[in-house]
């Protein structure tokens, strides 16, 4: 096991520090199993969960196709094809709705998740990719990530309700339900930029000094912290969102992008285009890393079922067949 480093990073007049290594890789995580999936060998995007009724959604982008699993019976129960370019979800449980972006269409699928049917389409930008919704607003924002725009569509009428102008590629976005705002990275500004859902208009602008070109984004609203995952340099930063410093920075794998949280065991997992997951452990807003892992080829997308802590990794290519690979916390 690593040493804690204990020295300081000064960068930019933000003091930062090395997040503290806690085991070696991969004994954070173990291998439970693959899992085939249909559709054929292509690309895989985004994941979304409704652990109530044990149900995974995996975007199949190359396949224009939904797969839709049961995660206790470990089985596929229907695909939804017809999405060209699908990539970033987003299911509503309480609505039966489930949004899927189709980027080739530049456009929302809505989808009821009774039928499992296509049921409305809703214009988002051109290249629409991560999602975040604001419940109490019944409001749903997407990135378009080379429009340089969020879109915000309300839900009940399935209507594009007009947009925000971010000033640059657009990476992803999440609701923070402590301070009822939208967070949005703006990559091409290395920023992190708050929305008020209220007025619809940008609140303020975070420069984002220790990486470059941030895409992943993560908030943990009760902890009060924001982690930012940057694919130029490879980098996790955690910024302090009551001081908005920064105060801490990890390396990740090469070409970071989706990033989950296991709110019960407070792990951080980030995945990489290159097949690295690093994992960290948040308590009492101390970020500690437990290591890296090399899940499998083009593992970037990660997925947690927070009733089995069960984490997900739609892969293009084992063998010969796509799977889902199925790892949990080995502890």
């Amino acid at each position: 096991m690593s040493q804690p480093i204990k020295s300081f990073v000064y960068l930019m007049l933000v003091t930062l520090t090395a997040l503290p290594v806690m085991a070696d890789p991969p004994s954070f995580l173990s291998f439970q199993e693959d899992i085939p999936l249909n559709g054929g060998i292509s690309r895989f995007e985004h994941q979304a969960i409704d652990p109530s009724n044990h149900l995974l959604y995996i975007s199949h982008t190359g396949a224009g196709q939904i797969i839709i699993l049961n995660t206790e019976h470990k089985q596929i129960i229907n695909t939804i094809s017809g999405l060209p370019g699908v990539s970033g979800l987003l299911v509503l449980p309480d609505i039966h709705r489930l949004y899927a972006c189709e980027i080739r269409l530049h456009q929302v699928a809505v989808i009821d998740t009774n039928s499992q049917k296509v049921i409305a389409h809703i214009p988002a930008g051109h290249q629409p990719d991560g999602m975040a919704y604001v419940p109490e607003l019944h409001q749903l924002y997407v990135t378009d990530e080379t429009g340089g725009e969020e879109t915000v569509i309300d839900v009940l009428k399935n209507k594009k309700l007009g947009s925000i102008v971010l000033d640059g590629v657009a990476g992803d976005t999440r609701y923070d339900n402590v301070a009822h705002w939208i967070w949005t990275v703006v990559s091409s500004k290395n920023e992190l930029v708050s929305i008020d859902p209220q007025t619809r208009k940008v609140l303020k602008r975070y420069a984002i000094k220790a990486g470059k070109n941030p895409h992943g984004l993560w908030i943990e609203a009760d902890s009060r912290l924001a982690f930012i995952a940057c694919d130029k340099d490879n980098k996790l930063v955690v910024m302090d969102l009551k001081t908005f410093q920064e105060t801490g920075i990890s390396d990740l794998g090469k070409d970071p992008d989706v990033i989950a949280f296991d709110q019960q065991l407070g792990y951080l997992y980030a995945a990489s285009e290159s097949g690295t997951l690093s994992a960290f452990r948040i308590r009492d807003r101390k970020v500690e890393k437990l290591g890296d892992a090399m899940i499998g080829n083009e593992a970037h997308s990660v997925e947690v079922n927070p009733l089995t802590h069960e984490v997900y990794f739609p892969l293009r290519q084992v063998g010969k067949i796509p799977v889902l690979r199925v790892m949990k916390p080995s502890n």
